[in-house]
């Protein structure tokens, strides 16, 4: 499973490929494109002859890449072989994103969640008016962590359960220049990924192991922001925890760049709903309420009655992981879920499958234990008898390090007064050019935030954008056309929202038809279509394992907003 604990309200990232038809003559890559990066009628101003492009302040060669999942880790290369002097940082002590399985996981979800700018990690700095490089030692339990804990902290457990396979098969989750062997099983458990990413990593000279000055692990990003004036750059703020004869050394220093890519992913911020009574429970039994990126192995839970609140693929996943072990397992999930009713045949014997919850039902001052409080269901019924919920509600998408393009007082399609945010209430980014370059100041750029694609091959696409845009061999329109392309896709797409990142059948396919004839008439390496056996192999195997094709467009057009029709998308052509 690519992207983790997606529910009915989240949506599933690394489920299908979007190049439903991949041979180029056969299925009209060659096709001249109508558009630029809406589905429906874009690039017919490519881009108004190149009349008015963006005008960069000056030259890009310097750039800096946050995140070393397999977005980070292409645009590492890509940067790479184009010429640039990159900079990959990345918080983990090894490159593989959420890839990377530890037994340690986080120990609790704060409830009510906390503002998304503080969300994922509490940015922290050297004292005021200190010089940068600064140093602090610690020893074990001062601050009253111990060095595991403020490791922990620090580099932040990925959301991988110990069971957890790739929920899309081996040929559509590879990078085109690294393919998996031909006997390579296509369920692929999440460390032989893992390990793959790892060897990608080595491969370009930018695994924890290479020694390569260009490459910082174990560094997190507490601060990102531009210099304005003569120079324009971007100044990050770093710090890089070491350890050695028991104790933690924490170092702050800065580097500035003329461009930063984001390549952290969405998937970094719990997201649970809220409901009436919630934060009682969760004040009152913090132990037995989970969000999904807490868990690990069924055994704990032996012969417990639990209820896994979410429908979509980890709700799903990990109620079959905790089937053989639990005395039951309830499963709470909107009535409107995407993923039901056809996964419902993946469901164990001893799951039930429940309405969405209505509230938690206080007082609590009359019980000792969890299982003696009542659940209130949305049909008027009661459960009792639950030892522990687990939320699979999906994740927000939220970056610390930039709290100044946050912005949550914006709701649905409202602007803002003067510099428009990329963040708002966490379900989508804004403001993005192609989903890519922020529209504000294309220097800023986002690598692998959509969503019903497969990433490792989609990324080789917005990346080999940023390596010829920045270095002037491909144009972006002007800022003023960038902004009515992007409130035109946005209309479009039914308004901002959880579905303006999705890429399914006829929107991902003419995505990648538009870099392509984009970015190959400009100078540097040719981009090909992706591999035909990416999007056949993912038929078969979601046939298989999901009981439905995920390639299908009408399936793909099913998981947009309804309101996605009224624009007047049309996927009847999309085969």
């Amino acid at each position: 499973m690519t992207r983790l604990a997606c529910s009915s309200s989240t949506t599933v990232l690394g489920l299908i490929i979007i190049f439903g038809g991949c041979l180029a003559q056969a299925h009209g890559w060659q096709k001249p494109l109508q558009s630029s990066f809406l589905a429906g009628d874009i690039h017919n101003e490519l881009h108004e002859a190149q009349a008015s492009n963006f005008d960069f302040k000056r030259n890009i060669t310097r750039v800096a890449i946050i995140g070393a999942g397999a977005g980070g880790l292409i645009t590492f290369r890509e940067l790479k072989n184009a010429g640039y002097n990159v900079r990959l940082l990345e918080r983990d002590s090894v490159p593989g994103g959420n890839w990377r399985y530890t037994e340690d996981a986080y120990p609790s979800t704060p409830y009510p969640p906390l503002p998304l700018k503080i969300a994922e990690y509490t940015p922290s700095f050297p004292p005021k008016g200190t010089a940068y490089p600064y140093e602090e030692t610690y020893e074990c339990g001062e601050g009253g962590l111990s060095l595991e804990e403020r490791i922990r902290d620090h580099s932040a457990p990925t959301p991988v359960w110990a069971s957890l396979v790739s929920d899309v098969p081996a040929p559509s989750q590879q990078i085109t220049e690294f393919p998996w062997p031909v006997d390579t099983p296509w369920e692929l458990p999440h460390d032989m990924l893992a390990r793959y990413l790892r060897a990608f990593a080595s491969y370009h000279g930018a695994n924890s192991n290479d020694e390569n000055p260009e490459v910082s692990y174990s560094t997190r990003v507490e601060k990102a922001e531009k210099i304005e004036g003569n120079t324009e750059t971007w100044k990050l703020t770093l710090k890089k925890l070491s350890r050695e004869k028991g104790v933690v050394t924490a170092r702050w220093w800065t580097e500035n760049f003329d461009a930063v890519v984001v390549a952290t992913g969405q998937y970094n911020t719990p997201s649970i709903a809220r409901v009436p009574g919630l934060e009682a429970w969760k004040a009152r039994w913090s132990n037995n309420i989970w969000h999904s990126r807490q868990y690990r192995r069924p055994e704990v839970f032996a012969n417990k009655t639990v209820m896994v609140v979410g429908g979509g693929v980890s709700g799903v996943e990990i109620t079959r992981d905790l089937a053989p072990h639990t005395k039951m397992v309830y499963v709470s999930s909107k009535s409107d879920s995407y993923m039901m009713p056809s996964v419902n045949k993946r469901f164990p014997h001893n799951a039930i499958l429940i309405p969405e919850i209505a509230s938690f039902v206080s007082p609590l001052d009359r019980i000792d234990d969890i299982s003696q409080g009542n659940v209130e269901l949305v049909n008027g019924i009661n459960l009792s008898g639950v030892d522990h919920i687990i939320f699979a509600t999906g994740y927000l998408a939220a970056y610390p390090f930039l709290p100044q393009y946050h912005d949550a007082s914006l709701r649905a399609n409202e602007t803002a007064k003067g510099r428009q945010p990329i963040v708002t209430d966490g379900t989508h980014l804004r403001s993005l050019y192609l989903d890519l370059f922020y529209i504000e100041d294309p220097t800023l750029a986002f690598i692998n935030m959509n969503t019903l694609t497969q990433t490792f091959i989609y990324a080789e696409y917005p990346a080999a954008a940023l390596a010829k845009v920045w270095k002037g061999d491909a144009h972006i329109p002007s800022q003023k056309e960038m902004w009515r392309l992007y409130w035109d896709y946005v209309k479009r797409k039914g308004g901002h929202g959880r579905w303006l990142q999705s890429l399914p059948g006829k929107w991902g396919k003419e995505r990648v038809r538009f870099f392509m004839e984009w970015l190959n008439a400009a100078p540097g390496r040719a981009l090909a279509p992706p591999p035909h056996i990416a999007t056949e192999s993912t038929r078969y195997y979601t046939l298989s394992r999901f009981g439905f094709d995920l390639t299908a467009p009408p399936m793909a057009s099913s998981f947009i907003s309804p309101k996605v029709t009224a624009w007047g998308i049309d996927d009847s052509n999309d085969a």
